[in-house]
């Protein structure tokens, strides 16, 4: 990334409907690109926000009847598990003073419900001491009681379940892993076709710019650990803190000749927006809420896009040949499962997965401050892609929609990561 610039354009900013999600992106841009390091001709970057029925930049139970059955079912299943245990009496015997009258028990389902909870004790630690609960709130033991039980009421769906995954999260990866595959064709789906554009130059930024270099999201400590409990990498994870964040790293082998500009154009590619909307549900109450319409229609031809591997031709797969994606988690690398088999990984170092896209740009999640672009060496197969596509939804709308008869725990164990 370059220490001064003129516009925003090489950038794909996005954020929540949620206040503090945009106030978040918006301090971490200037805190990257203070007023020293911008020109005086510097414009208002372009933000991206979606309303609250298409919003996939958090896992969207409000708006996705299914993910909501299948979420209720996985906090009921915890409640279960939990509830008459002597880690919920070793609870109750902390806080239960504090309860209701009328519900004084302290349990995975009470009013307030345990991760409500968290939440408050979390809150007030971050903002200070004159915020601060009773002590009982702070014991370590219960703490880490309430983490446990917390992350497995919110997460475990992802780790178990492929459905879970794809109208949880599957939306939003499968976005990243087009604007990756975009960025590698150089064809305006790396994200340049939704912020580029000024007096109908669709695709081409105002400072002229044809490429992002860099992507960053304002989102919530749901989307993380569903992108990692998802992928596989959740495992020993306690719930994300404040200020945590996931960069998803693009990276090329280091032969100039593997990479090939695209012939066809930005405006030859532009895709056509899935037009179904989903049910309304409280997620109203705070944004308003929509009724089904028309049937999403297929967008015309879009270079790899969404499609899945086993789709791709030889010579798309080729293109991606030599690209490699790596996670890490506040600083600190994660591994995918499905990456560790030979092959599947650059030589000597399993963290990085094979097959991604974009020489140069970097494609992060959410809050950080990464912008050095690497190039490593090894010949190895695809992978990260293959792991993502099992549960990129096709149209999420309508899977949100479907299979609301259907039980909501997978007959077998799906793993997830692999």
């Amino acid at each position: 990334m370059p220490k001064q610039i003129e516009s925003a354009d090489m950038m794909y900013l996005r954020a929540t409907p949620i206040p503090r999600a945009l106030e978040s992106l918006q301090q971490s841009f200037w805190g990257m690109y203070p007023p020293s390091a911008r020109s005086a001709s510097f414009s208002p970057p372009t933000i991206i926000t979606r309303t609250p029925a298409d919003e996939t930049l958090f896992p969207n139970d409000g708006n996705c009847r299914r993910f909501s059955h299948l979420s209720r079912a996985f906090a009921q299943r915890t409640a279960d598990r939990w509830n008459e245990t002597k880690e919920m009496d070793y609870l109750n015997r902390l806080l239960s003073k504090w309860m209701p009258p009328s519900a004084p028990r302290v349990a995975v389902d009470s009013h307030p419900r345990l991760s409500g909870i968290m939440d408050t004790i979390n809150s007030t630690l971050a903002h200070g001491p004159a915020t601060r609960l009773p002590s009982e709130f702070y014991d370590e033991e219960g703490r880490a009681i309430i983490d446990r039980i917390g992350t497995e009421e919110w997460f475990s769906g992802y780790q178990e379940s492929t459905e879970y995954r794809k109208l949880g999260i599957g939306a939003l990866l499968g976005d990243v892993v087009s604007r990756m595959a975009g960025s590698v064709g150089r064809n305006g789906n790396d994200g340049m076709l939704e912020v580029g554009g000024d007096d109908g130059k669709v695709g081409t930024g105002r400072a002229g710019e044809k490429e992002i270099k860099f992507a960053m999201s304002g989102c919530h400590d749901t989307t993380l650990a569903a992108i990692l409990a998802s992928l596989g990498a959740f495992e020993g994870e306690k719930w994300p803190p404040y200020t945590s964040h996931i960069a998803l790293e693009l990276f090329r082998k280091s032969d100039p000749s593997i990479r090939k500009p695209s012939s066809e154009t930005a405006q030859d590619r532009v895709s056509v927006p899935d037009t179904t909307t989903a049910k309304q549900s409280w997620w109203s109450s705070h944004f308003g809420g929509t009724t089904a319409t028309t049937k999403p229609k297929p967008p015309p031809s879009a270079g790899i896009a969404r499609r899945p591997t086993s789709e791709l031709t030889a010579t798309e797969k080729a293109t991606l040949k030599d690209y490699y994606v790596r996670i890490r988690y506040n600083d600190r690398v994660k591994t995918i499962p499905g990456c560790k088999p030979p092959g599947k990984h650059l030589e000597g170092d399993e963290s990085f997965c094979t097959l991604t896209p974009s020489v140069k740009a970097l494609h992060p999640l959410c809050k950080t401050t990464v912008t050095d672009t690497f190039a490593v060496d090894g010949d190895v197969k695809e992978a990260f892609k293959s792991i993502v596509d099992k549960f990129t939804p096709s149209h999420w709308k309508q899977d949100c929609a479907s299979n609301m008869d259907e039980p909501p725990f997978p007959k077998v164990m799906e793993p997830a990561g692999l």
